[in-house]
């Protein structure tokens, strides 16, 4: 067996785990910090430094290959895995998964996966434990066949080696203005998120969120090179049904509105509304969709909320319940199981948007930027953090350096051919 030791080391998150059910009750913000109780089980304040915990594996060889478990910014809303706690991650990892990963070929991958991911107690493992272990058996496997991750998961999916570049989106935080000016100089693919996570960031029918809208892409046209057209992404965490109502014909309504005042730009809106459980989410959005698809509409609809598992993944996009769905990579657990969510969106013919969390670490975006080229994802974060620069240049740059070693690889190959 290849696995002869296991290393844990606490680490931190690249931003802040928030307590979602409070700050849309209303908190304050004051500087960085919420001021107020929190109300979801497990925060001790509304705002809570991310902590992470690094899982290495030692090899025979004594190579050791790392992967990084968290949970998403959002913790314990939608639906979604409780508040990450370090130290019961770590007796829980130490105890049932040691044993598992000491026993395991590591050069087969998926079966590695299934193995070392088999319920424990009747109950499947929490999925920041999947997302980390799953990251090092991915490195692992790809140490051992000396090839990069991504060529590991066209290989176990049957996949052809890619060529094209997968769109990066970024994310803007508080700092919309400044951050939506380095998006736009950077000449970021898809862009900003926003973060209207708040009445007063949306405004009284929605006015101050459409006033950003089009400042944005205002913004773009001023300071952007000639002809960059990004998609403008926003991410408005259930406002417009918080405000307008949850009714599927004013949703589309409102978006339709939105999407005339920038009609030179496609417009994704992600979570448009949470209707208060995984099928009524499915239902309402599936009405929605088709109405903004039945008026010509060019925006698009993006799930996140109420869709965290690959089942989820799965009935979302089979409803066509969405544009884009956003395979939130920690939310889903082992990283395998964001390449079949891609593969399922592909297949449905919806649109795969590989996320995530500001929460995560280098080594799990780079891992993510694998999968997502690999399986030839629709668009994927840049991450972690909020800051723009430093998510952009990680994902950027994994991605740049992957395609320039598997076309390196696709040349030797057709030498050899």
């Amino acid at each position: 067996m290849q696995i002869k030791e296991v290393l844990l080391a606490p680490g931190n998150g690249a931003f802040f785990y928030d307590d979602q059910e409070a700050i849309r009750s209303g908190a304050i913000q004051d500087g960085f910090i919420y001021v107020g109780a929190p109300t979801t089980p497990g925060f001790k304040s509304i705002r809570v430094p991310a902590s992470s915990l690094g899982i290495g594996l030692v090899l025979t060889d004594d190579t050791v290959v790392w992967g990084d478990m968290m949970n998403v910014q959002y913790s314990g809303a939608g639906g979604r895995d409780p508040l990450f706690d370090t130290t019961q991650i770590s007796d829980l990892t130490s105890r049932v998964m040691t044993p598992r990963l000491l026993d395991i070929d590591a050069s087969c991958y998926l079966d590695a996966c299934a193995k070392v991911f088999e319920p424990f107690e009747h109950r499947r493992l929490p999925l920041a434990i999947e997302y980390g272990a799953s990251q090092a058996l991915l490195r692992a496997a790809a140490h051992l066949h000396r090839k990069t991750m991504a060529e590991i998961v066209c290989a176990e999916f049957d996949l052809p080696l890619p060529s094209r570049r997968v769109p990066i989106y970024c994310q803007s935080g508080d700092a919309r203005e400044i951050n939506v000016d380095k998006m736009i100089l950077k000449a970021v693919d898809v862009l900003p998120h926003g973060l209207i996570n708040s009445r007063q960031k949306f405004g009284t029918n929605g006015q101050t969120f459409m006033e950003f809208v089009k400042w944005v892409a205002m913004r773009t046209c001023e300071i952007g090179r000639p002809g960059y057209r990004p998609v403008l992404h926003f991410d408005v965490y259930g406002w417009i049904g918080q405000e307008i109502g949850l009714e599927p014909h004013s949703i589309a309504d409102f978006i339709c509105k939105v999407a005339d005042t920038v009609s030179d730009f496609t417009l994704n809106i992600e979570s448009p509304a949470d209707f208060g459980s995984t099928q009524a989410q499915i239902e309402n959005y599936a009405k929605i969709v088709s109405i903004l698809d039945n008026r010509g509409s060019s925006a698009r609809i993006v799930v996140d909320e109420r869709c965290n598992t690959l089942e989820d993944i799965r009935l979302f996009a089979e409803a066509k319940a969405a544009h884009l769905v956003q395979i939130k990579t920690p939310d889903v657990g082992s990283i395998a199981d964001t390449a079949r969510a891609v593969l399922i969106c592909k297949a449905n013919k919806v649109g795969a948007y590989v996320g995530g969390s500001c929460t995560e670490t280098d080594l799990s975006a780079q891992a993510s930027v694998h999968v997502s080229v690999a399986t030839q994802a629709d668009m994927m974060l840049a991450k972690p953090g909020m800051g723009v620069d430093e998510a952009f240049s990680i994902v950027g740059n994994e991605q740049n350096r992957l395609l320039a070693t598997l076309n390196r690889r696709r040349a030797q190959s057709e030498n050899v051919g």
